[in-house]
């Protein structure tokens, strides 16, 4: 079997499920592509899958309690959290999902996972009304805000004899999604990448603006996810009171359109190319007051608007060669403004999302999107969160030739 995961350093963790015994299957599969694995199991988990079966197939001793049972010899967590290329837990039963989402740090596998500076995946197991429950799809969503990759349960019959969503994914599986999430982290090793994130404020006076709901945290999540690939990024971001993780992403605040276009032009000179996923306001009032404007001094109020500069256009007129990814969010007649935007402004590839979707917008963890490029080829894609949103826009993106 060809060691594609050779040298690679993986902490699975099991936790107290039945499908902990997929578990020596899927250890198996990533020893024999050559990864290194610590297994890290809960208490529970040893009530399914002894510790001894486990250990004789990674060649280490299994973790499992704070300190070793016979030497008293302190497992540090952080040690673990530092040593991993990746961390897999799986199964993760609904308990060890609750603790992860809400920092539960009760045993040694949460602790481990708190510590965790690599990439983590999950793979969910429980019965269909565990993971239907609204508990559990919210602390789904809180770890994906969090950047981990759920890899998501299958359907089938379960343990209780029922049938229907909640049976872990086939450990072929999932050594496939770690296999992809390998060779992706270094596809973008040695290119400059540009992000625009955010709203833009557009000052009224010194308390007030004009502005729009983005979060900015589809622009985080590409920024984040390029970055993972290997990828310098630059990030110009509105306000926002979302945080960066990784150290290859070089943060630019901004507040207003006109600091944004500067910002990215000057960062668009280095750069390979430039993904605009900013809701950049169309207009600024033409003046801005140096005082608060006061109720009592204006009969009604009246505020005349001039457009902003369009940075999308700008730099479709700089790109030469470089690549040019735009956004476009419509509420209605989508896919024709989408096309006209994506002309206009020399875009290679535009990002379609629709107000008319409950599961793409602003303020959402959530998106769904159509990828259209300029040769003429689109593909709709089903609603995810935005951390995979992002890296089915950064596949597109990179292939194009």
């Amino acid at each position: 079997m060809e060691q594609t995961l050779k040298g690679k350093h993986i902490v699975l963790g099991i936790s107290g499920g039945i499908a902990a015994y997929k578990s020596a299957f899927l250890l198996r599969l990533f020893i024999k592509a050559g990864a290194e694995v610590q297994v890290v199991i809960t208490p529970n988990g040893k009530e399914f899958i002894t510790p001894a079966t486990l250990a004789a197939l990674s060649g280490k001793p299994v973790v499992s309690e704070f300190f070793a049972a016979n030497t008293g010899e302190w497992h540090s967590h952080v040690d673990l959290g530092l040593w991993s290329d990746l961390m897999v837990i799986a199964p993760a039963t609904a308990s060890t999902i609750g603790k992860m989402a809400n920092g539960i740090a009760d045993n040694m596998l949460i602790t481990t996972y708190l510590s965790a500076k690599s990439r983590v995946m999950v793979a969910p197991a429980m019965d269909l009304d565990m993971w239907a429950h609204p508990s559990t799809q919210r602390n789904i969503a809180t770890l994906e805000s969090y950047g981990v990759e759920i890899i998501m349960p299958a359907s089938g019959e379960l343990a209780s004899h029922l049938v229907g969503k909640g049976r872990m994914e086939e450990p072929e599986i999932i050594l496939k999604r770690v296999e992809e999430h390998f060779s992706r982290r270094e596809s973008m090793k040695g290119k400059k990448i540009l992000v625009t994130a955010g709203p833009t404020y557009e000052n009224i006076d010194p308390v007030r603006f004009i502005g729009n709901y983005s979060s900015g945290k589809m622009g985080f999540s590409i920024a984040e996810e390029a970055a993972a690939r290997g990828a310098e990024v630059t990030l110009v971001a509105g306000p926002v009171s979302l945080e960066t993780k990784n150290p290859r992403i070089t943060r630019i605040d901004v507040r207003s359109a006109r600091q944004m276009l500067e910002a990215a032009v000057d960062a668009f000179k280095e750069c390979d190319a430039a993904i605009l996923s900013a809701a950049v306001a169309d207009y600024a009032p033409e003046s801005c007051s140096d005082t608060k404007l006061k109720r009592e001094n204006t009969n009604g109020l009246t505020i005349k608007l001039v457009k902003n500069p369009d940075i999308a256009a700008t730099l479709g007129e700089r790109k030469g060669n470089k690549i040019l990814v735009g956004f476009a969010l419509e509420t209605d007649h989508e896919h024709d403004n989408a096309m006209k935007k994506m002309k206009n402004k020399n875009l290679d590839m535009i990002v379609l999302n629709s107000l008319q979707n409950p599961l793409a917008g602003f303020n959402k963890d959530t998106n769904q999107v159509t990828v259209i490029k300029a040769c003429g080829t689109e593909k709709a894609y089903s609603a995810k969160s935005k951390r995979d949103v992002a890296r089915d826009i950064l596949d597109e993106m990179e292939s194009i030739n």
